[in-house]
């Protein structure tokens, strides 16, 4: 096991293009990194220069004890897992996971026990004999682990190793990887577009954009916290609802007025945001969860600055709670980064035309009581304590 220090690594194109720009990272010995973000943002870049199998334009890689910049993949001791498996289709499972330990010269005793070892870890010890074509994508996928862990190197290094599995092998498989890691505790950097991989696998998660470095915290964190407009709507799943509303003051209350709405914003939520004071009078990016919407009806006595109004476009039943989607009378947001995100989903055209119709997209995730129907009006509670606030100048948090 080892610590992986990425200072101020940068690469740089010979057309120009600067695909990562000084990356400062930290992944502490025996921790399970992920990086996150759109395609194109970088993550896979900054892996291959951790590995070696691309050159780096500027900075330092260490691993452990040694920086790496200069040295070879195969004297840099981490093991790659891809996302295709790269398995050698002429030989076994056990011929595949013992091929990197023969090739070093390692005692064939000593092989053997290693092979077999790890093939009970992942349940394969059954498959032992079978050639990959013979194997479903999720087994194929543990054998690619498995050369992985036989091994035992400072550090693993995944670059989307879940992208060709359908869905119910991806949720199997990210707990396998993740139970895994945990036994081994070997340093692993992890690369993903799926933010739910992230979230649920990651100790820590790095979240890029177009080649910088956006935030590094624990999943909780990163979801309650952002720390840019960016971060916030990249997280979650369905995403964060975003809408231009501007601050002002009705007696001794802060209101967020967004369309027809009105929102009181919290003294308590000020008082952990005193930035906001300076916002007073201008707009601001307002940022609400879909978890923190709830259909007025089931909420009686919600007073009118926690509601707003919606039309139902959309009502997907999924049993322990029915996903809305709405259209709101309110301004959307269009920003560099809104249309980083919505591009992203490939939704750029979509968030255009809320623009030109001055109408926001929102999501709510109600209560399967719900009476909501596609193309009614539908009142909704805000969990105001829960608001986030941007700078749409920068796309910063609002904070304190």
């Amino acid at each position: 096991m080892a610590e992986i220090v990425l200072d101020g690594i940068t690469k740089v194109y010979p057309e120009g293009t600067e695909a990562v720009t000084s990356l400062d990272l930290t992944i502490g010995d025996g921790e399970f990194m992920v990086l996150v973000g759109p395609s194109g943002c970088g993550k896979t870049t900054a892996l291959r220069m951790v590995a070696g199998l691309e050159d780096i334009t500027a900075g330092k890689v260490r691993i452990g004890e040694c920086i790496v910049n200069d040295l070879p993949p195969k004297e840099r001791d981490v093991a790659m897992v891809f996302q295709n498996y790269a398995l050698y289709p002429h030989m076994t499972v056990y011929e595949n996971m013992a091929f990197a330990l023969k090739v070093r010269r390692v005692d064939k005793v000593r092989i053997d026990a290693k092979v077999r070892e790890t093939a009970q870890i992942l349940g394969m010890a059954d498959l032992l004999d079978r050639r990959p074509k013979a194997l479903s994508g999720g087994q194929r996928q543990r054998v690619a682990m498995g050369r992985a862990i036989v091994r035992e190197p400072l550090a693993f290094l995944m670059d989307e190793p879940l992208s060709n599995l359908d869905a119910k092998l991806r949720v199997q498989m990210r707990a396998e990887i993740a139970r895994i890691q945990a036994r081994l505790g070997t340093t692993t950097m992890y690369v993903t577009h799926d933010q739910t991989e992230a979230m649920t696998m990651g100790d820590r998660v790095a979240v890029m954009k177009r080649g910088v470095l956006q935030q590094v915290a624990t999943p909780q964190e990163l979801y309650d916290q952002p720390r840019n407009l960016f971060v916030g709507g990249f997280i979650g799943s369905p995403a964060m609802n975003l809408v231009q509303a501007r601050l002002e003051r009705s007696g001794e209350r802060l209101m967020a007025a967004f369309g027809s709405s009105h929102v009181e914003v919290p003294p308590e939520t000020i008082a952990v945001r005193p930035e906001l004071a300076a916002f007073e009078g201008r707009w601001v990016v307002l940022g609400i969860r879909p978890e923190d919407l709830q259909d007025a009806a089931l909420e009686t006595g919600a007073p009118p600055e926690r509601r707003i109004e919606a039309t139902v476009e959309l009502r997907e039943a999924l049993g322990s709670e029915i996903q809305v989607h709405l259209s709101v009378d309110a301004p959307p947001v269009l920003t560099e980064d809104t249309l980083e995100l919505a591009r992203d989903r490939g939704a750029a055209e979509t968030l255009e035309g809320d623009v030109e119709a001055r109408e926001s997209s929102f999501v709510a995730r109600l209560d399967p009581r719900s009476s909501a129907a596609m193309g009614s009006a539908i009142d909704l509670v805000l969990d105001t304590a829960n608001l986030h606030f941007f700078d749409p100048a920068d796309g910063s948090a609002i904070a304190g």
